[in-house]
């Protein structure tokens, strides 16, 4: 995982959330200090902390750990990658069915 990617993407699902660095932290119980460190990349929450943090920015863990949004397709989170592939195979196929 990188550091300031990371960061980037809590401070910036904490501020669509309106919250301050003071919220986020009262809400999973750690310091304001451990969320600037994190937010500026010097660091990454400990292990026991990531699902509330997770809960906290309203995001599933594993958006958390890649530290970015997956589209939700059909009620079913998936990444960028799937959600293109699947589109690609629709497309593939619509032209097929253009040729009978």
């Amino acid at each position: 995982m990188d550091a300031n990617k990371f960061g980037c993407f809590v401070a910036e699902r904490r501020k669509e959330l309106k919250m301050t660095q003071k919220d986020l932290a009262a809400k999973i119980q750690v310091t304001d200090k451990a969320v600037s460190k994190w937010e500026r990349g010097l660091g990454f929450p400990d292990i026991n902390t990531i699902e509330y943090l997770a809960d906290a920015l309203d995001v599933s863990i594993i958006e958390l750990m890649k530290s970015g949004h997956m589209l939700i397709f059909f009620n079913i989170r998936l990444n960028f990658a799937e959600v293109v592939t699947i589109f690609a195979n629709l497309f593939f196929e619509l032209q097929l069915f253009k040729k009978l």
